[in-house]
């Protein structure tokens, strides 16, 4: 059985700490989250820290260096959703007010109608990653099993 790096759980104190665990929730995906966590200074190097204003001004030139990045993991459709969900943040930071305003509209629904939610709004974000990322930001889910 592969080895499961369970992530810190804690609220972020940002947006940006928000959308860091949302793109390693995506990364880890469908892959080795043994090799993606040892990878992650490189990521965070890669994507400028998480900060979701200069990622989301990255050009398609840019996600071209990132893919060559061997550093990180070279998923083109991962890199260009990451790139593609700072622009979603920013835009639902400005209808919310932040990342958790939007989180906090999501209050009071169905765990699995929240988990819609996000996999509507966010790209390459999967029903696993949804619970990943939720988990990992302090936020309310149901048991591994029940999910």
């Amino acid at each position: 059985m592969p080895e499961i790096i369970i992530p810190p759980r804690r609220t972020p104190e940002s947006d940006d700490g928000y959308f860091e665990q949302m793109t390693k929730a995506i990364f880890q995906a469908g892959f080795s989250w043994k090799v993606v966590d040892r990878k992650w200074p490189a990521f965070q190097k890669a994507f400028q820290n998480f900060s979701i204003e200069k990622v989301a001004s990255l050009t398609p030139s840019d996600v071209d260096v990132l893919v060559q990045d061997e550093a990180i993991v070279r998923n083109r459709r991962k890199i260009e959703a990451t790139v593609w969900n700072a622009r979603k943040i920013l835009a639902l930071r400005a209808e919310h007010g932040s990342m958790q305003g939007f989180l906090r509209s999501l209050d009071g629904r169905p765990y699995r109608d929240v988990n819609r939610a996000l996999r509507a709004a966010f790209e390459h974000l999967g029903r696993t990653g949804a619970f990943v990322f939720l988990w990992s930001v302090g936020e309310d889910v149901p048991d591994w099993e029940d999910r």
